[in-house]
């Protein structure tokens, strides 16, 4: 069974997310937990906060235990970007373009991570 925790609107770039998010597919939980709280980057922060949300989400809406859960799924979308300028010589004005993401973390049972695929 696979559950799954979205943050939309995360004022970080999909880039920089995306640097750290292809550590955590294939780890068990616990371990992709610890290894994303001792990281000093922001992106480490916003990705421990949504997976420890979609464990929740399974601990509580599914009665899945924390033990046989692993992150099978971890992706950041581009969002809207906000556009603001800054002022340059001779009156110019050039664009900053703020970027957002949308971050998804899944987690499953490690026996259903084990049927899915090609046989």
């Amino acid at each position: 069974m696979e559950v799954r925790a979205v943050s939309k609107y995360v004022r970080i770039s999909p880039k920089k997310v995306q640097e750290i998010i292809h550590l955590l597919p294939g780890k068990q939980v616990d371990v992709a937990l610890n290894s994303l709280s001792v990281m000093p980057h922001k992106a480490a922060r916003i990705l421990y906060k949504v997976t420890k949300s979609a464990v929740a989400n399974a601990e509580n809406n599914f009665n899945l235990d924390r033990k046989d859960l692993i992150v099978s799924k971890a992706f950041a979308d581009k969002g809207p970007s906000m556009k603001r300028f800054t002022p340059r010589a001779y009156g110019r004005a050039f664009p900053i373009l703020k970027r957002t993401s949308h971050i998804t973390v899944v987690v499953a049972t490690a026996e259903s991570k084990q049927k899915g695929g090609k046989q």
